[in-house]
């Protein structure tokens, strides 16, 4: 049965430009061989994921009404996305992503109009009625909705993205607030391992953590003490990592709402992910269940099972 997930977060103007490497060099215009522009932002790219997969799903999201919301409306539309949870805010938020052939990119995201609106909570727990899973992102208009998701009785998932320790004071309400709590391992310095520990030592409520490890895969424990690894080759060549971390986390929860089999689950995360590198932008490399399921009897992922709780290096 396809799981209801309401998912809160931004809807980008985004542009991808391809670049030689970092630093850019100063210099006369480039003429690179191709620039993307569509709807980009967490929100938007973890819905678009698990619509993909099959999954019935609400974006609670803040457009502008300006030209660039005007763009964002049009793609989201075209999605199946745009819905009573898309509410007029004072300006739309606009990315700029720059990426080099070795998959390294540098991120420019302007949000001030976003961060100023406050989203309806009464809107927010509408959508929530008969949802079995809330994605709660890290933006700004988000935080006070997961005390809304709490009342209404909903789990949880957030990804915090680049986080550097579990006390974070900044990103302790969805700490204390997520179910299931993913973040990049860029910015861990003891690695993905101590990471989850430590969240299940603080956060008693939380049930799965998982650190994205970018061309490594994944690792991912559970309460009970389990740890999952995972890690793949990319299927084509790697054009853009944008949108890659999303795509890993909503497609865990999707296979984890579907068939409440972690590990498989991760398994097939770590494929999706890095399936859509091999595209120019998150929302053309989506695959259906059907199409991951395809590509996962012709394209191994290596898997790992160990404990958490005897190991502490990564």
């Amino acid at each position: 049965m396809s799981p209801k997930i309401v998912v809160a977060g931004t809807a980008n103007l985004g542009v991808t430009v391809p670049v030689d490497g970092f630093p850019l060099p100063d210099g006369p215009t480039r003429r690179p061989p191709w620039i993307r522009t569509g709807v980009a932002g967490v929100g938007a790219n973890v819905a678009g994921t698990l619509a993909g997969l099959g999954a019935t799903v609400e974006l609670c999201t803040v457009i502008g009404a300006d030209l660039a919301g005007d763009l964002v409306r049009t793609a989201l539309r075209r999605q199946g996305l745009l819905g009573r949870g898309a509410v007029t805010g004072p300006a739309s938020s606009v990315s700029v992503d720059l990426v080099s052939g070795d998959g390294r990119r540098a991120g420019h995201t302007h949000l001030q109009g976003v961060e100023r609106a406050a989203y309806p909570a009464g809107l927010f727990a509408e959508a929530l009625q008969g949802a079995d899973l809330a994605v709660v992102t890290t933006a700004d208009f988000a935080r006070p909705l997961l005390e809304t998701a709490r009342r209404e009785g909903v789990p949880v998932a957030t990804d915090l993205h680049l986080v550097s320790d579990a006390a974070e004071e900044s990103r302790r309400p969805w700490l204390n607030s997520a179910d299931i709590l993913f973040c990049s391992h860029e910015r861990l310095p003891g690695g993905p391992l101590e990471w989850i520990a430590d969240v299940f030592a603080a956060y008693p409520g939380c049930l799965i953590a998982a650190v994205g490890c970018g061309a490594e895969g994944a690792a991912l424990g559970l309460r009970d003490g389990t740890l999952v690894r995972a890690r793949t080759e990319p299927p084509r060549p790697v054009r853009s990592v944008v949108g890659a971390g999303d795509t890993l986390f909503a497609s865990f929860l999707h296979a984890w709402m579907t068939t409440g089999r972690p590990v498989e689950a991760l398994r097939g995360a770590v494929l999706h992910a890095a399936w859509t590198t091999g595209s120019a932008w998150a929302d053309t490399g989506h695959l259906t269940s059907e199409g991951l399921e395809e590509l996962s009897r012709t394209h191994p992922v290596q898997v790992e099972l160990g404990r958490w709780d005897r190991e502490r290096t990564a």
